[in-house]
């Protein structure tokens, strides 16, 4: 088990090396003028040179990484030059946004999944099982933006049930922010419900064949019994893993609901930043999101090897 997780962590601060030189080439050592593109065409030489001093662009390329990491490493990102606030700051305030609606999101996506997957495990090949298919191929189909426009046309154009976008803060109290959040959550929930009901169809489907549960029907026990007993318990031990991932992914892809539902989160902070060129807050955005995809993937490779021992032993 030692070995797995040493694995596994090495992997872990490899990925999230790889990530940052990858953000850091893109963003500061490809041709450009950073300070350039913040200013414009039309700025004088001298402010352009005083910026560039400023960001530390007159230094070399291998000292701002170091510099940039080891100030990330103390929790230092740096000064963001369109907010003139420390970019800590507005990353924190805004992942008290995002961090919700993902979790919000999740619970959707998986209160609605599994109930789909088991009803169309136990309909196999009849209509319930299909209606779920036809559900799932529509998720995945439809755009999650195309989604939330047409919430906000039915229920808040059209129904006045929420409103059409903004979120009012925490301290508006916990009631009216949750409220603001329902239609984004519903709007990122429907795609990652459509995956993960076919996962859950699938995993019970596999489960269904083995020899054990054949054992548990011949001793006499329902089919209810079995299903609860034998069959969800252990198709939900790789639907577990899936549900864990998707958490990564509700966060690294709430950038477009976000715009759409005009929402003060991670991913609108990174299209405004990329918008007014705000070089610093798009670099550490961009990696902290990598960063929380790959630390959900560690964390549910290690759920998954308390729960289940094989991957432990294959490795």
């Amino acid at each position: 088990m030692l070995g797995f997780l040493g694995r596994r962590v090495l992997t872990l601060l490899f990925t999230l090396f790889a990530a940052s030189v990858v953000v850091f080439t893109v963003l500061e050592v490809l041709p450009g003028d950073p300070a350039l593109l913040m200013l414009g065409t039309e700025a004088r030489e001298d402010t352009l040179a005083a910026l560039r001093s400023q960001m530390g662009l007159d230094r070399p390329a291998p000292v701002r990484y170091l510099d940039w990491v080891g100030g990330a490493l103390t929790g230092d990102f740096g000064t963001s030059y369109t907010y003139k606030m420390p970019v800590a700051k507005l990353i924190g305030d805004r992942l008290a946004v995002t961090a919700p609606l993902a979790l919000f999101a999740l619970a959707l996506s998986t209160a609605l999944a599994i109930p789909l997957g088991m009803l169309a495990a136990v309909r196999h090949n009849r209509i319930g099982d299909w209606g779920v298919m036809g559900f799932s191929q529509l998720g995945l189909a439809v755009p999650s933006f195309w989604v939330g426009i047409m919430l906000i046309w039915l229920f808040a154009l059209q129904l006045g049930w929420f409103g059409a976008g903004g979120f009012p803060g925490w301290s508006a109290g916990w009631g009216r922010a949750l409220h603001a959040l329902v239609l984004p959550a519903v709007a990122l929930a429907l795609t990652e419900a459509a995956i993960l009901a076919r996962i859950v169809r699938s995993a019970m489907l596999e489960t269904m064949r083995e020899d054990y549960v054949r054992t548990a029907r011949a001793k006499g026990l329902s089919k209810g019994q079995v299903l609860r007993r034998h069959v969800l318990r252990n198709a939900l031990i790789p639907v577990a893993t899936i549900v864990g991932l998707q958490f990564g992914f509700l966060m690294a892809g709430a950038v477009v609901v976000e715009n759409v539902f005009t929402l003060p989160g991670l991913g609108r902070l990174a299209f405004q930043a990329i918008a007014q060129r705000d070089l610093i807050v798009v670099k550490n955005v961009v990696v902290l999101l990598a960063a929380i995809v790959v630390t959900v993937n560690f964390l549910v490779d290690v759920v998954y090897a308390v729960i289940d021992p094989r991957p432990k032993q294959a490795g």
